[in-house]
């Protein structure tokens, strides 16, 4: 079939290059939070009742869209032999022509959304955790094998972000991702050069109903650094949660709550809760240059 890669207004022709930074968080997702976000033909990696989701957190100095800031929420990876592809379950960014392109060109859940950046007094940061020691020996033999120091992340991330989601002018839902920063990070090794491809599904959405399949093409230092903080701070985010939870756990003993989880407003505290799971690495992704190629339909 034909690539569904068209021109976008500036965007052009594909491969479509964005250049800046970013994070790329791994955290463990539970199977029924990412179930309830994917397509139900799609099969799900999955062990002992977790899969792979996350997020990737990105500033874009150079794009067809010029700079922007981008959040993706990953529920998950799911099977595609003889490899894998990640699904996102958002994707907020703070362009309106960058929406109009994920929807309409590459089949993604993308909405807009304004990003806050703040800087935090030292007092004022989230402190790592008790199982710190843990994440910290995990990340430290996983560093040894790519012959990367694990430190902190750039002073080029402000300490706070608040990203809120907007519909109609009316705030969804908020969240604040929060990092430790050093005094003093400007002789921090960027980690060594890499060229790493990123596969992906999408589509099945609104606005691209058919099943695609894209690839991203990076080449970036990487170096890993200490997971981002992430809290809510909307009161009804709570209540979204968690009826978004119960309603999964619901959908496990009764099919009457299945048109409930597929909702938009459950979806997204689904994606809430998948931002809010237990993170196991965090990948700094600097010197950025990521080619997005044309997306291919898999199915209709």
């Amino acid at each position: 079939m034909e690539d569904r890669g068209a021109e976008s207004r500036r965007y052009g022709k594909p491969p479509w290059r964005f250049k800046g930074r970013a994070v790329y968080q791994l955290h463990l997702v539970k199977s029924h939070v990412a179930r309830a976000l994917i397509p139900k033909d799609l099969r799900l990696v999955e062990a002992f009742g977790y899969t792979l989701g996350g997020f990737f957190l990105a500033s874009y100095d150079d794009s067809p869209a010029g700079a922007f800031d981008e959040l993706v929420v990953i529920a998950g990876i799911v099977w595609n032999p003889p490899t894998s592809c990640a699904w996102a379950s958002k994707v907020l960014v703070n362009s309106n022509e960058a929406c109009l392109h994920g929807r309409t060109d590459v089949g993604l859940p993308s909405n807009v959304a304004r990003f806050t950046k703040l800087r935090c007094c030292p007092e004022q940061l989230t402190h790592f955790t008790a199982d710190k020691g843990q994440q910290e020996s995990r990340v430290k033999r996983f560093s040894s094998k790519i012959g990367s120091s694990r430190s902190v992340p750039s002073a080029k991330f402000d300490s706070e972000t608040k990203v809120t989601e907007l519909s109609s002018a009316e705030e969804i839902f908020s969240i604040s991702l929060l990092n430790s920063l050093p005094k003093d990070n400007s002789k921090a090794l960027l980690g060594p050069h890499i060229k790493m491809s990123l596969p992906s599904f999408s589509g099945r959405t609104q606005y691209h109903a058919s099943l695609v399949k894209y690839s991203c093409q990076m080449e970036c230092r990487v170096r890993i650094v200490h997971p981002l903080q992430i809290s809510r701070l909307s009161p009804t985010a709570d209540i979204d949660l968690r009826a978004g939870q119960q309603a999964v756990e619901d959908q496990c003993s009764s099919s009457v709550h299945k048109a409930m989880v597929e909702t938009v407003a459950n979806k997204s505290a689904l994606s809430l809760t998948v931002m809010l799971s237990k993170p196991v690495l965090a990948l700094e992704f600097n010197c950025m240059s990521m080619d997005v190629e044309a997306p291919k339909v898999v199915s209709e």
